[in-house]
């Protein structure tokens, strides 16, 4: 008779980034943007690792003429839930390269710009105040990262 292997086959599940207001790497609607409302979208999740205790965010814009635009810098999301909305229930948000606090919608001076979501599984829960920028998140983040996820949207002005 032939052994029987019992080993359980570790399937690690991919986190997952997505948005009921536009599909990956299709065109965020205005409403989101500064010819709208510029109402956060709301972004869902799934896959996140069962020792995460914490979520972060980057959204930035890489094809800004004058280098990356930062455009929402989020931390301490809840992994237990499974997306986030614009009640903004129990976020701490940081610094955008506007200089002001929270979300700030796509706004490209001309052209089509692709803006990145980023969200992060961590280990910790981070202790940042509302001045943190981009950089100091992810200087905080380091060696706590346990998984990533990437959702990209495109914008372009409607008089561009």
């Amino acid at each position: 008779m032939a052994p029987v292997c019992n080993e359980k086959k570790s399937m690690t599940q991919v986190m997952m980034l997505s948005s009921k207001d536009f599909k990956h790497e299709g065109p965020i609607p205005s409403i989101h943007t500064c010819e709208g409302q510029d109402l956060q979208p709301e972004l869902t999740w799934k896959n996140i690792p069962e020792k995460a205790q914490s979520l972060a965010l980057i959204m930035d814009d890489p094809d800004a003429p004058h280098g990356i635009f930062v455009h929402w810098v989020t931390w301490n999301l809840d992994p237990k839930l499974d997306k986030l909305s614009s009640e903004k229930k129990n976020q701490h948000q940081g610094t955008n390269s506007a200089g002001n606090l929270g979300y700030k919608g796509p706004c490209p001076p001309s052209g089509k710009h692709r803006y990145f979501f980023r969200l992060y599984a961590l280990d910790i829960k981070l202790k940042l105040d509302s001045s943190t920028t981009k950089e100091e998140l992810l200087n905080a983040m380091k060696g706590h990262i346990l998984g990533e996820a990437e959702l990209m949207g495109t914008y372009q002005k409607s008089h561009s």
